[in-house]
C-alpha cells in the first residue's frame, strides 16, 4: 500500500483539479495492476478490476482519507462485474459532482454504469484542441458528452457539431456547454450515427478540424479493427483543404502503429504529432495506452506540410 500512498501524495491536487491518483492499468506497479484512482474534489472515485478483500479496501479508505483533506465521499466501481456496478463506500455523495480541469467544468454521473461522463487520460488531448480552436469550425465525433466540444468553444472556436448515438450523453453534453456559460448557438448536436449521416454532414461542413475519439467497441456500429479504416477514408470529404484531425485510439490490444499505418495507407494525410497522456498515466509500454495522433488533410499522399 506504500506504493499507493506515495503516488497519491505525488499526484493529489492543491488547487481542486480533477486528477488520476493512481494508474495500475499502466502495468508500472506491480501487484496494483487493477487498481485506478481519480479524484474529483470532494469526491475520489475507486475503479477495480479485479476483485479485493474487504480488509484491503478498507486500508485504502483509510489511507483516501487520511491524505486527501475534505474529502466527502468515496465511490467504488467493480469493473471486474458484469454491469460495472458502483457503489458510495464512505460519506455522502454530493447532489452534483463535477471534473474541474484547466478551469472548465464537465458533469459526472456516477449512476451511469461503466462510463461516468468523463475520460481524464483525454486531459492533454482536450489542452491540444483548446489551443488550436480558435476560429475554427470543429466536427467532434462520438462526442459522448462534448467534453472536446467545451474546450474547443473555450479556445475560440467558431461553431462545434457534435455527433453522437446516445442521446442522453449529448443531453449531458449541453448542460456542459452551460455549466461553462458557452452559448448553445455556438454548438450542434447531432444524435446519429456517422456513417449513415456522412451526407448530412457533408451540408454542414466543412471543417477545419475533425476529433475522432470512439470507442474501442461499439456494438454493432463500431469496432476498432472494423470501422477505423472505414472512418479515415470519410474524413478528406469533410475537411476544408489543410484541415486537421485529431485521432484518439483507446485499444490496448491494439499498438499505437495501428492507427498510424491507416493514416498512411488512405493517402493525403500528413502525420503533424503525437500526444501522450502525461504524467499521471504512466505506462510500462506506451503502446498500452491511449493513442493520439494528429494529421493534416493535404489531399495528396507524400504532399509537404504547409503553414
Amino acid at each position: 500500500m506504500q506504493v499507493v500512498q506515495q503516488q497519491i501524495i505525488q499526484n493529489r491536487s492543491q488547487s481542486g483539479e480533477c486528477r488520476r491518483l493512481f494508474h495500475g492499468r499502466g502495468q508500472t506497479f506491480a501487484g496494483y495492476e487493477d487498481l485506478v484512482i481519480d479524484s474529483y474534489p470532494p469526491v475520489v472515485v475507486v475503479t477495480l478490476y479485479r476483485q479485493r478483500d474487504q480488509d484491503w479496501l478498507s486500508d485504502l479508505y483509510r489511507l483516501l482519507q487520511a491524505e486527501l483533506p475534505g474529502l466527502q465521499a468515496i465511490f467504488l466501481q467493480n469493473r471486474y462485474l458484469l454491469g460495472s456496478p458502483g457503489q458510495v463506500v464512505f460519506g455522502t455523495l454530493p447532489d452534483e459532482i463535477d471534473a474541474c480541469e484547466s478551469g472548465l467544468r464537465y458533469r459526472l454521473r456516477l449512476d451511469h454504469a461503466q462510463n461516468i461522463g468523463f475520460f481524464p487520460d483525454m486531459a492533454v488531448g482536450r489542452g491540444y484542441v483548446r489551443k488550436r480552436a480558435a476560429g475554427k469550425t470543429v466536427l467532434n465525433l462520438f462526442a459522448y458528452t462534448c467534453a472536446f466540444s467545451v474546450a474547443a468553444l473555450s479556445g475560440g472556436a467558431k461553431h462545434v457539431v457534435n455527433l453522437d448515438m446516445n442521446r442522453n450523453a449529448l443531453n449531458t453534453g449541453r448542460l456542459n456547454h452551460r455549466l461553462n456559460g458557452i452559448d448553445l448557438r455556438r454548438a450542434s448536436f447531432e444524435a446519429v450515427e456517422f456513417f449513415r449521416s456522412v451526407g448530412r454532414l457533408k451540408r454542414l461542413g466543412p471543417f477545419d478540424l475533425i476529433i475522432c475519439d470512439p470507442p474501442a467497441t461499439q456494438g454493432k456500429s463500431f469496432t476498432a479493427e472494423r470501422h477505423w479504416s472505414k472512418l479515415i477514408r470519410k474524413l478528406p470529404d469533410l475537411l476544408v483543404p489543410g484541415g486537421e484531425v485529431l485521432a484518439c485510439l483507446n485499444a490496448p490490444h491494439l499498438p499505437a502503429r495501428f492507427i498510424e499505418d491507416l493514416f498512411d495507407e488512405a493517402g493525403g494525410f500528413h502525420p503533424l504529432e503525437g500526444i501522450l497522456p502525461g504524467p499521471f498515466f504512466p505506462e510500462i509500454n506506451s503502446d498500452s495506452g491511449v493513442t493520439m495522433r494528429t494529421y493534416r488533410w493535404q489531399g495528396g499522399k507524400g504532399d509537404e506540410v504547409r503553414a
